[in-house]
């Protein structure tokens, strides 16, 4: 398929999902999109984008391969997106959120390091920081201080047991995940009693002039950089991907139900600068 057609095909889709709407590649809604528009609790994050992977039982192993490949890359690519704001904004949220020092945390798509870096800075001891991803190329680049624990693993699975952190922060991965409700109890279940939860994600933004601006920027720009760039040839591709995952993403009112629907209480979400969606909620004490 074609650059042309494929960001026309986006476009459709981007239209629809605002309307609150979730698509399949084809263009149609199946019978789970429209079981969970009715119910609001989503599983699969997003439609299947066929322009990358045939179907849903193909994208895990699409997106681990992407990430692997790319990873050499990906500390260097987002701090050109990111205009070098990256960690200092993840820090930010992470306060907001609540986290405080002494707690202990897990950060589920830790890849290289980005949000564990600032929560071992936030929590006083690196060694009270555990992060997961399934991606082999990510954890072995990723760059954390001393004493942070890294596991492959995934979220939908936690090799934890119950009640095992104060905090769990997942930061920009939500796109990825396999099934967010599955992934999202998991989350609840390793979480102490009273413990809080936070999920960093990129949001298409309502105002029709934001998300063409972030398009352009995330769909033309920045893969374009990482082609001039890149030491890895997928590396330009997972930046298309990331905006597409982002165009195609259930929307915040689905995102806060599957939460709930997990057993969270509390659920919020806090917007900066009308992109960057904070989701806090909080594991309701025993």
């Amino acid at each position: 398929m074609n650059d042309a057609n494929r960001t026309t095909q986006i476009d459709d889709r981007v239209r629809l999902r605002q309307a609150g709407v979730l698509v399949s590649g084809a263009g149609a809604l199946s019978m789970n999109d429209q079981e969970r528009n009715v119910s609001g609790v989503v599983h699969a994050p997003h439609s299947v984008l066929t322009d990358y992977y045939a179907d849903e039982a193909q994208r895990p192993g699409w997106v681990r391969r992407v990430f692997d490949g790319s990873a050499v890359d990906y500390d260097r690519i987002e701090r050109i997106a990111g205009l070098g704001s990256g960690l200092r904004y993840r820090g930010q949220a992470l306060l907001r959120a609540g986290l405080k020092p002494g707690m202990s945390v897990l950060d589920v798509g830790v890849g290289t390091g980005l949000v564990s870096r600032q929560a071992a800075r936030i929590v006083g001891a690196s060694n009270l920081v555990t992060g997961i991803d399934p991606s082999s190329g990510m954890l072995r680049n990723a760059q954390v201080p001393g004493g942070v624990r890294l596991i492959g693993g995934a979220v939908e699975q936690l090799p934890f047991a119950d009640a095992s952190f104060d905090f769990v922060t997942m930061g920009y991965a939500l796109r990825h995940i396999t099934d967010l409700l599955l992934a999202f109890r998991e989350c609840h279940r390793v979480l102490r009693p009273g413990g809080r939860f936070c999920i960093l994600e990129i949001t298409l933004p309502e105002n029709k002039l934001r998300a063409t601006l972030l398009k352009a920027y995330m769909r033309g720009v920045v893969p374009m950089l990482a082609r001039l760039t890149a030491r890895n040839v997928q590396t330009p591709m997972l930046w298309s991907y990331y905006w597409d995952t982002i165009a195609a993403c259930a929307p915040p009112k689905q995102v806060i139900a599957t939460l709930e629907a997990a057993g969270f209480a509390k659920v919020d979400r806090n917007l900066e600068l009308g992109i960057f969606s904070e989701y806090r909620s909080d594991k309701t004490p025993g």
